[in-house]
């Protein structure tokens, strides 16, 4: 991840540290049930970072990506959910 987009992922997730995983818009969005993103955005470009959260609000980074079209790739959205299908299987 270049310089400027990691410096806001660590902005991002430092605030979301603090008040929790869901910032809502612009820093986060819900993506699909139990999948949401990071969306980051720098002179770099634009990245987007899925997780999920686990019970007592442990965030789990899935996946991140360097954005190179306006829609999300099918690609990368199904790494992110076979991931999260991972994650959610290791739990029960």
């Amino acid at each position: 991840m270049p310089s400027g987009l990691l410096a806001r992922y660590v902005h991002v997730t430092d605030v979301m540290m603090q008040f929790g995983p869901n910032l809502g818009m612009p820093h986060t969005r819900r993506v699909g049930e139990k999948l949401f993103e990071i969306r980051l955005k720098s002179r770099e470009g634009i990245c987007r970072v899925f997780y999920c959260i686990k019970v007592g609000r442990k965030i789990v980074m899935l996946h991140q990506f360097i954005k190179k079209s306006q829609k999300t790739p099918t690609k990368e959205l199904d790494t992110a959910r076979k991931r999260l299908r991972e994650v959610l299987s290791n739990d029960a």
